[in-house]
């Protein structure tokens, strides 16, 4: 018999001595009572002493497994400087609350970003909502399952992974489980998630290939500029102030607004104390500074910058790596798979390069090449996918462009052991990939490509001179004209040496240079280079090859530039009938010379024929080359400028609203042809006395035009001079004489003194005096204007009339009214039959005559006049334009 007491060590067995026999029956007897003695023994003295001390050790050994279990699965807190990340986090919080259903959640992006810190801050401001909370290392199989494995110790579930599996599986509660450092995209992590309806994860990684796993997911990448700045002034013990602010945000920019670097950049600044030193230091050494792991961290994470992605590259295959490293000699955006694949096309010429001297580049495409030496796209992808996995690159998918983070695109040109091989090889490629791409893409590749081709140039990249040829095409579709004229001299010497000075190739280039030279404003120097290729090119090509008329058309671009816009106009005249017999009518290259033309006849006052021939080339090129093609749009910016010449202002604004914003997509907001169009769209601002928003726009263009094309460009000069005129119509009259003054002194240097657009300075500054009341001073120079203008343009052209009225106000001012009513009287009648009896100009006109009578006493004529003049400025442009006021003015006055 056993028998329990409340101890269970004190067991015992009870026993007692047999009784005698029973009595003989047929079914046998009772057997008789027990007599032997009752004997206790205990558990203790049952068990072997050294088999006790084994059991002991054992449930030591079971709390032991259990309390390091609890740590290993416990997740750390967020750093006690995290900042920021509140969109991820709302996203998370929404995601996470409906209770029932099992929620899986992917923070993924560069190493460094902040990934861990996030999900930390998300379970500390969440932990009530979850009935466990569970931390998993993640970062190789062994470690997952020691993680799984630590869940099943924890929960008295058994001892290995597929315990913890199954706990989570069966346990259906609202617990979370964090998988950090997800990165191996050799892991499949589905693995490892539990199969159940119920329990809610959060996965890190660098891969966002892990996305496949999540119900929701966020791309965690750079931070925004305020939390950046509050995390570099936390990190670094320093004081929110204005000053510290300042300083804090050129940093962070620097630092490219990543996480990890700005913790770092912290730490340091923390032990220096020297904020304001710091960019230096960084400028100097910066691999050196995003490679030192501080002494002191706000939390456990192990890595430096440079240390988080090494570990990333050293798992990469080689040819992914080789990949990655070229493309850091690239610019970090825009990079596409048509560079290469293009350069894979490459066809070899006499005078270039041999396959001998490109055999590193081609060494380099052979990887993404098929059997039968075809671009094989699935083995480029093969190689992106896998440097995309880890981060060090990613993809716009609706660009089909991939990025790389400056940083990391910093570090890995770093990681390169040949930096000129590989620039030699890199642009090579490059030069490989333009000479392959078609004419008639080249402008709006240029968009995509010239950020690479400048980090060429920049990075002196020795290059093949049929190259560097490509490169110039580039630089000045680019509108980068200072570029291109640098390169083009450069390859024209070496063309000369090699080729001859009267080969195509060395014609071609000359032709070039004088293109860049008229782009640049050195109208004078093209011109001179243009006739030297003429002549050379009909002695070589004869008269009629397209490369002789191409000449003759950017020669006669010259003339006009120049302002000779009769020899311009004769010439395009020839070059059209040429191009028409030997070309087509429909050729790109026939519709620019007809372009060309129809800007000959506006610079010449024709303005009517002007707008019906460039309508006439709009419509063919829209159905030759397409609405979005740069030819197209400055063919719509021409047709514009020939509304606003005949006075239709609000057609002219409105096709420059549309020419603007196709040209910003087309060709960048900050292209030579951009800024063109938005000075013409603030002009026509100005004449339809919308002032203010001209004199905005106006600075806006001035600024970029100065940056670009720099301070004494001609068309940075004519939007200064435009600027003027804004100041003169808001009553900023001093100012607009100033600025005048400068613009006038300056055309005559680069243009000359009796260029038509200095001669429309002078004009413009002799309508300052009048302003200032200084007429006898306008009356002088407006008498120089005119003079010069009949011989250059002759007396009828618009110009001519317009400072015959110019002056007229003069005669007016100074009191000589029948002088004044003479000339008003002449200009009237020319611009009636030149532009119309509704053009603003013909109107302006008639209100000076009107003030003309009135001064004179013919009080009846004077308004009788002016009502016209009232009526037909309402009809054209609106009530309240500063004409219509005008007028209405002066006959509430009479």
């Amino acid at each position: 018999m056993f028998s329990l007491d409340s101890d269970p060590r004190s067991l015992k067995i009870i026993g007692g001595q047999g009784g005698s026999g029973g009595l003989a029956h047929r079914q046998g007897g009772t057997g008789g009572v027990g007599e032997g003695p009752i004997v206790h023994i205990t558990t203790s003295q049952l068990i072997a002493p050294n088999l006790q001390a084994t059991v002991v050790t054992e449930q030591a050994l079971r709390l032991q497994n259990i309390r390091a279990s609890q740590i290993a699965s416990h997740c750390p807190p967020p750093s006690k400087i995290f900042c920021g990340r509140q969109e991820i986090l709302n996203k998370m919080h929404h995601f996470f609350s409906d209770p029932g259903i099992q929620h899986i959640y992917v923070l993924h992006g560069l190493g460094g970003a902040g990934k861990t810190q996030i999900a930390l801050r998300f379970i500390k401001e969440s932990s009530s909502r979850f009935s466990d909370i569970l931390f998993i290392d993640t970062s190789t199989i062994a470690t997952i399952e020691t993680g799984l494995k630590n869940i099943a110790i924890l929960k008295d579930f058994g001892d290995s992974p597929e315990n913890g599996l199954l706990w989570l599986a069966s346990k259906a509660e609202e617990w979370l489980l964090f998988f950090d450092n997800a990165d191996d995209p050799n892991i499949n992590l589905h693995d490892y998630i539990p199969q159940c309806n119920h329990g809610n994860i959060i996965i890190t990684s660098r891969n966002p290939g892990m996305c496949v796993h999540a119900g929701s997911n966020s791309l965690v990448s750079d931070m925004e500029e305020e939390d950046a700045v509050a995390l570099l002034l936390k990190s670094a013990l320093q004081k929110a102030t204005v000053c510290t602010k300042q300083i804090a945000a050129e940093i962070v920019k620097a630092l490219h607004h990543l996480p990890l670097a700005i913790v770092q950049a912290g730490a340091f600044i923390s032990k220096s104390r020297n904020l304001d030193g710091y960019l230096g230091l960084y400028a100097k050494n910066q691999a050196r500074l995003l490679s030192e792991k501080p002494a002191q961290s706000h939390d456990r994470y192990a890595w430096t910058v440079y240390t988080t992605w090494q570990m990333s590259f050293d798992r990469l295959t080689p040819p992914a790596a080789m990949f990655l490293q070229h493309c850091s000699l690239l610019h970090y955006n825009g990079i596409s798979e048509e560079i290469f694949s293009y350069a894979s096309k490459y066809q070899f010429y006499s005078n270039g390069p041999s396959e001998e001297e490109l055999q590193k580049p081609l060494e380099v495409l052979s990887h993404f090449l098929g059997p039968t030496g075809e671009w094989d796209s699935l083995q480029f992808l093969e190689s992106t996918n896998e440097v995309q996995s880890y981060s060090l690159i990613s993809f716009d998918a609706e660009k089909k462009l991939f990025s790389i983070h400056p940083l990391v695109h910093s570090w890995s040109r770093g990681t390169v052991q040949d930096p000129k091989g590989y620039m030699f090889t890199m642009g090579s490629i490059l030069g490989m990939a333009i000479s392959e791409r078609p004419q008639w893409d080249m402008q709006l590749t240029c968009l995509l490509l010239y950020p690479h081709v400048e980090l060429a140039i920049q990075m002196n990249t020795k290059l093949a001179w049929v190259f560097k040829l490509q490169y110039t095409r580039i630089s000045w579709e680019g509108g980068r004209y200072r570029q291109a004229e640098k390169l083009q001299k450069e390859v024209l010497e070496e063309q000369k040496q090699v080729l001859g000075e009267n080969h195509p190739y060395t014609l071609l280039t000359m032709g070039n240079l004088a293109r860049s030279y008229s782009d640049l404003g050195e109208y004078q120097k093209a011109k001179e280079l243009e006739v030297i290729v003429l002549e050379k090119r009909i002695q070589v090509l004869g008269k009629n090859h397209p490369d002789t008329l191409h000449t003759m058309d950017n020669l006669a671009g010259s003339y006009s530039d120049l302002g000779e816009y009769q020899k311009a106009r004769e010439l395009d005249v020839i070059v059209l009938e040429k191009r028409t017999q030997v070309l087509g009518k429909n050729h790109p290259d026939t519709l620019h010379t007809m372009g060309s033309l129809a800007v000959s006849y506006s610079r010449l006052g024709e303005h009517r024929e002007a707008k019906e021939l460039k309508g006439i080339v709009l419509e063919k090129q829209k159905q030759v080359l397409g609405e979005n093609h740069p030819d197209t749009l400055h063919t719509m910016g021409n047709l514009a400028n020939s509304y606003s010449a005949l006075g239709e202002h609000q057609n002219a604004k409105e096709l420059k609203v549309i020419v603007l914003e196709k040209q910003k997509q087309v060709l960048g907001e900050n292209h030579p042809h951009t800024l063109r169009i938005m000075g013409s769209l603030a002009v026509s601002y100005l004449d339809l006395g919308d002032h203010q928003k001209a004199k905005e726009l106006e600075v806006i263009v001035l600024e970029k035009q100065k940056q670009v094309l720099g301070e004494n460009h001609p068309d940075t000069l004519h939007t200064m001079g435009n600027l003027a005129r804004s100041y003169s119509n808001l009553g900023e009259h001093r100012k607009a004489k100033e600025l005048k003054v400068i613009v006038l002194e300056k055309q005559k240097q680069v243009l000359g003194d009796n260029h038509p657009e200095t001669l429309c300075t002078m004009g413009n500054l002799a309508t300052s005096y009048s302003n200032l009341g200084e007429h006898q001073k306008a009356k002088e120079l407006k008498g120089i204007v005119l003079e010069k203008q009949k011989q250059l343009l002759g007396e009828n052209h618009p110009d001519t009339l317009l400072t015959v009225g110019n002056l007229a106000n003069s005669y007016s001012h100074l009191g000589e009214h029948q002088e004044a009513k003479e000339l008003n009287g002449i200009v009237l009648e020319k611009q009636t039959q030149l532009l119309g009896e509704n053009h603003p100009h013909t109107l302006r006109t008639m209100g000076n005559l009107a003030n003309s009578y009135s001064h004179l006493g013919e009080y009846q004529k004077a308004k009788e006049l002016g009502v016209i003049v009232l009526e037909k400025r309402k009809q054209v442009l609106g009530d309240n334009h500063p004409d219509t006021l005008e007028i209405k003015e002066l006959l509430d006055n009479m």
